[in-house]
C-alpha cells in the first residue's frame, strides 16, 4: 500500500496575502544578504539573545504616529507615565526588536510601560529626532501629561533621548518630565581621548565604526560634525528637565559622556550619573544576566521613580 501524500504541484496557482509574499522576501534576503549592510543589520539582531526575558512584561506593536513601536507593560504598571525609548545603532543598525527585552527590565525597574521605537534608519532616512518628535506628540494625542513622558535611549538612542527635549525646547513645547541618556553619541567630531585609550577594552564600539555610522548618517548633507544639532557637546543645555546619564568605564564614549554629563549639571539642571565600572557600551544589552547592568538597570528606575513620582 502507498502512503498517503500531500502534494502540491509546482505549477498551482496560489494567491498569495501581500504578508505571505514579504515573509517570503525576508526569508530570501536573511539567507542571502543582499549588500554588506544588510547582512550588518541581520548580525545586529542577533544582541537581543544577550538580554534575558524579563517575567510578568506583555508586548505588542503599535503605531505611535506613524512610527512602529513596540509597547513594553510590566504587570502592575503604572499607565499614567511611558518611557519613550530609543536604541542603539548609529542610526544605521538595530531595531526595536532588539531592545523589546531590555525595555522589559528597565519597565520594571521604573514600574510604568517603555515604548520602543522602530525610527528608520540611515543612509536611507536621515529623520531619527523627526520620528521620535512624532511619537511623543502621538503620546500626547493619545492623552499622556508632557511630564509623564520620560525619554530614555542608549547610544544613538541616548543622543536622540536629549536632542528630542532641545528641539521642543527650542520651538516653545512642553517638555518630558525626565531624560535618561545612556551611553550616548555626544560628539560627532570623535576627538574625546577615550577613543584611543578605550579601543582595547570596548567590544562592541571603534572608530572605524563611528566613522561609518557618522559617514552614513550626516554625510553629504553638509552637517559639520560641530552643529549643536547633532553635537551635544557643542550644545546649549539649558532648560532640560532632570537628566541621568549613564555609562561604561571600559567604552571609547566615557570620556565624552562624562563631558557631557558635566556640562549638563554646568547648565544648572538637576543631573545625576550612574557608571558602571568595567561596563561596555550600551551595557544595557545584558539585561537580566549580567549582575552589573541589573544593578545600574535599578539605580535608573529608582531615579525614575523619584523624579516623577511614579
Amino acid at each position: 500500500m502507498v502512503p498517503w501524500r500531500y502534494h502540491v504541484s509546482e505549477h498551482a496557482a496560489v494567491e498569495l496575502s501581500p504578508e505571505a509574499i514579504e515573509f517570503a522576501e525576508w526569508l530570501t534576503t536573511g539567507q542571502n544578504p543582499p549588500s554588506e549592510l544588510d547582512a550588518a543589520r541581520i548580525q545586529a539582531e542577533q544582541v537581543h539573545l544577550a538580554a534575558r526575558e524579563p517575567e510578568g512584561v506583555t508586548y505588542r506593536e503599535v503605531d505611535a504616529g506613524g512610527v512602529l513601536g513596540i509597547w513594553c507593560e510590566p504587570v502592575d504598571a503604572n499607565t499614567d507615565y511611558v518611557l519613550l525609548h530609543t536604541h542603539a545603532g548609529g542610526s544605521v543598525l538595530a531595531s526595536a526588536h532588539v531592545d523589546r527585552k531590555l525595555a522589559g527590565h528597565i519597565a520594571k525597574a521604573a514600574g510604568a510601560p517603555v515604548l520602543v521605537l522602530d525610527f528608520r534608519r540611515a543612509p536611507e532616512h536621515t529623520a531619527q529626532v523627526d520620528d521620535a518628535e512624532a511619537a511623543f506628540n502621538w503620546l500626547l494625542s493619545e492623552g499622556y501629561e508632557p511630564g509623564n513622558i520620560i525619554t530614555i535611549g542608549h547610544s544613538i538612542g541616548g543622543f536622540i533621548a536629549v536632542a528630542l527635549a532641545l528641539r521642543l525646547r527650542d520651538k516653545k513645547q512642553p517638555l518630558p518630565g525626565a531624560i535618561v541618556s545612556i551611553s550616548p553619541w555626544c560628539d560627532l567630531e570623535i576627538a574625546n581621548e577615550t577613543i584611543a585609550t578605550n579601543a582595547e577594552t570596548d567590544k562592541i564600539l571603534s572608530k572605524d565604526l563611528l566613522e561609518f555610522f557618522r559617514e552614513s548618517w550626516i554625510g553629504g548633507t553638509g552637517i559639520e560634525f560641530t552643529d549643536t544639532r547633532i553635537n551635544l557637546n557643542r550644545a546649549d543645555l539649558s532648560g532640560l528637565p532632570p537628566t541621568l546619564v549613564s555609562w561604561g568605564t571600559y567604552e571609547v564614549l566615557a570620556g565624552e559622556d562624562e563631558e557631557f554629563a558635566a556640562r549638563v549639571k554646568d547648565a544648572g539642571i538637576d543631573t545625576a550619573t550612574v557608571v558602571v565600572p568595567g561596563g561596555q557600551h550600551s551595557y544595557v544589552y545584558g539585561a537580566g544576566r549580567i549582575p552589573e547592568t541589573d544593578a545600574a538597570i535599578a539605580q535608573i528606575g529608582a531615579w525614575v521613580r523619584e523624579k516623577t513620582k511614579i
